[in-house]
């Protein structure tokens, strides 16, 4: 099994190219989901959370609203850094649970984990190979205007808030670029992909060679 970390700013295309990946066969460990699940009543993530901010941060049937908790977050960079510490903590376990039990089932694939804090939080290190997405900083802002319904000056606040994209392009293995097309985006997907199939087929050989 191959650990391919995936991560990019907002609104550079990250979810994108991790359906593209699953597309070609990996399987795609997405850690957005798992956030909305850990965020539903009643479990310990969502008590802490609500403990911590309010029950202001609560919609009329009492979830997390998360255009509320962002305006929060995104404003307040010390409240951004409290919700990161009681969050990710328990996102991170789960994916780790996840990637365990593909462990067990001895699957031999690529295995994506698509998460946006990978290098903020040091999990990137825990990945065989880290790709990062990225794209022309008008259209990021653009398309963060567009998708979430901001003003510039909100939209510049949500991509000041996160770690520069080229300090995460140091750290890449790989780099896709959705500035351009889809078609041009995914034959970089596919390339990469495959430049993976070859590595893993390689190291699979090199363990076997060694027993």
């Amino acid at each position: 099994m191959l650990q391919v970390g995936l991560t990019g700013n907002i609104a550079t295309g990250k979810s994108h190219a991790s359906g593209v990946f699953a597309e070609l066969g990996a399987h795609v460990i997405d850690a957005d989901p798992i956030v909305h699940e850990l965020f539903l009543p009643g479990s310990p993530t969502y008590a802490r959370v609500v403990t911590a901010f309010g029950k202001e941060i609560l919609a009329a049937d009492t979830t997390i609203d998360r255009k509320i908790l962002g305006a929060i977050i995104f404003s307040q960079p010390p409240r951004r850094l409290l919700l990161n510490a009681l969050v990710h903590p328990d996102v991170m376990a789960e994916v780790m649970r996840r990637v365990f039990d593909l462990a067990r089932q001895e699957f031999k694939g690529i295995v994506i984990i698509d998460a946006a804090l990978l290098v903020e939080s040091g999990f990137y290190r825990m990945q065989d190979r880290l790709i990062v997405v990225n794209c022309d900083p008008a259209l990021q802002l653009a398309r963060i205007m567009s998708r979430c319904g901001l003003s510039a000056e909100a939209a510049h606040l949500r991509i000041e808030a996160q770690m520069p994209a080229q300090e995460k392009i140091k750290l890449a293995h790989y780099i896709i670029d959705t500035s351009g097309t889809y078609s041009s985006t995914r034959e970089q997907i596919e390339t990469i992909y495959r430049d993976l199939m070859l590595y893993t087929h390689e190291r699979r050989n090199m363990e076997a060679s060694c027993k």
